[in-house]
């Protein structure tokens, strides 16, 4: 069985999201050849130099998985686009690009993080072009770890801010670019995350049936999506586990 999660955001003032992801891989460990991780898994990270209390329980945990003999692919959120080859390292996960076709359940699935697509918010494209820009990228990574946690701080309270004053619709995917992706990389099935908008999309490409699979985010529920030859692709939720009690 395939797995597929997006946009866990884990960070240390949300041990709820962290147990529930460590419950998650507990149910599905015994059953699992493959897990996805569509992005923005982590809420920031700076650098694989820096190494959190966190981040050393959640790649461990990983390191676990792999050693199981399940496949882990990691792909870029817009928070995390810095995970980089010391975390496949430590963990086996391999890094794939965005977008990346797949064969799940039998059949090619185009998959991507999805803030790519969200292109009538032209001004989030910009300041995502800027801060991927490899200039900007070398001279970010050479400062201390103390400036870099400043900055992706500040970085976080601006994109706040500006989400706060934009419209829902703006911050969605665009759908001519979903098409546009989808024709390109000759899938009828696409699936992203990013928005926080888990649902099946039923679309028409060149006449023919297609669909778009939003996962959602880890906030009060955990959502993921199964794929296997028996039962297809299905999207998934659940409640948070009930927090443990000493």
């Amino acid at each position: 069985m395939d797995y597929l999660i997006s946009d866990l955001h884990l960070e240390e003032n949300r041990p709820d999201i962290t147990g529930a992801f460590f419950s998650f891989l507990d149910q599905i460990e015994s059953q699992a050849s493959r897990l996805y991780i569509l992005g923005d898994f982590f809420e920031s990270w700076i650098g694989d130099d820096e190494n959190t209390p966190l981040q050393q329980e959640v790649k461990a945990r990983l390191t676990q998985l792999s050693e199981r003999g399940i496949q882990l692919y990691f792909m870029h959120g817009n928070r995390d686009f810095l995970v980089s080859e010391g975390f496949e390292q430590e963990t086996g996960a391999k890094i794939l690009p965005d977008p990346s076709v797949v064969e799940l359940a039998g059949q090619k699935v185009l998959l991507m993080h999805g803030d790519s697509l969200c292109t009538k918010d032209t001004s989030y494209m910009k300041f995502r072009a800027m801060i991927r820009n490899p200039a900007f990228l070398k001279t970010f990574l050479a400062r201390p770890i103390e400036d870099r946690i400043t900055t992706a701080r500040q970085l976080r309270e601006m994109s706040q801010a500006n989400n706060s004053e934009k419209s829902m619709e703006i911050m969605d995917v665009t759908p001519e670019e979903v098409s546009k992706e989808m024709l390109a990389h000759d899938v009828k099935v696409m699936i992203h995350g990013h928005t926080h908008r888990p649902m099946i999309h039923k679309l028409v490409l060149n006449n023919e049936p297609a669909q778009r699979i939003v996962l959602g985010d880890w906030d009060q529920k955990i959502w993921f999506i199964t794929a296997s030859e028996n039962s297809g692709i299905q999207l998934h939720e659940q409640p948070f586990p009930a927090p443990t009690t000493s």
